[in-house]
């Protein structure tokens, strides 16, 4: 996939939603492509939080084209329906970060997959109706042992689910992306800086890739 001159708009929850995670050297990543790009991360949020104008839990970040990242707080970090920001906004191209807080990691000892597939079709419908090109990527290998509860089964678990889920979305496997253990964590579940890079180099490599 060829990205200069395409207009992406990139959403999620924790991951994109600090200024050293993946809105950082990701969002960068896709700029140096020559893409131009909003960036919107709400920490917390799960997909169908997107359908709707959401207020996230712990906060977020907004970043557009070359300008630093805009920490947003208290009641400043909601999200816009995807619906709008289409509309608005008129994206060649979604990517949606998505699938740690599907996973209930530490809240439930089995995966919610009624739950997990109403949240997910909430917002693949919305991508459907408003017929824009759109990508997913899945949740990345963690840190067994910290209390967040990540564990590579249960990650693993999450990832297998949504690949065939999220149509008419292309699903990137962030599984195959690195081994794990291979990207440090400071809680289990998000990376410092190095793996964040790692990760998002990855993921532009593989919307390249695509055809």
């Amino acid at each position: 996939m060829q990205l200069t001159g395409l207009t992406i708009l990139l959403i999620g929850a924790s991951h994109l939603a600090t200024p050293t995670y993946l809105v950082g050297p990701l969002h960068d990543g896709l700029v140096a492509q020559g893409a131009r790009v909003h960036s919107i991360g709400i920490c917390g949020t799960t997909p169908s939080d997107w359908s709707k104008v959401t207020e996230g839990s712990c906060g977020g970040v907004e970043r557009i084209d070359r300008a630093p990242p805009k920490v947003l707080i208290s009641r400043a970090a909601k999200t816009t329906p995807l619906r709008t920001l289409v509309t608005d906004e008129k994206p060649d191209l979604v990517i949606v970060v998505m699938g740690d807080t599907l996973a209930n990691y530490a809240k439930k000892d089995t995966f919610d997959r009624n739950w997990v597939t109403r949240e997910v079709w909430t917002l693949t419908r919305e991508f459907t109706q408003t017929n824009v090109n759109c990508i997913w990527v899945g949740p990345s290998w963690g840190t067994d042992g910290f209390p967040a509860g990540k564990t590579n089964a249960r990650v693993k678990e999450v990832a297998e689910f949504l690949s065939p889920r999220v149509k008419p979305c292309t699903y990137l496997d962030s599984l195959k992306m690195s081994k794990p253990g291979q990207w440090k964590t400071s809680d289990g579940q998000h990376f410092y800086q190095e793996g964040y890079k790692a990760w998002s180099d990855s993921i532009i490599k593989s919307i390249k890739a695509l055809p």
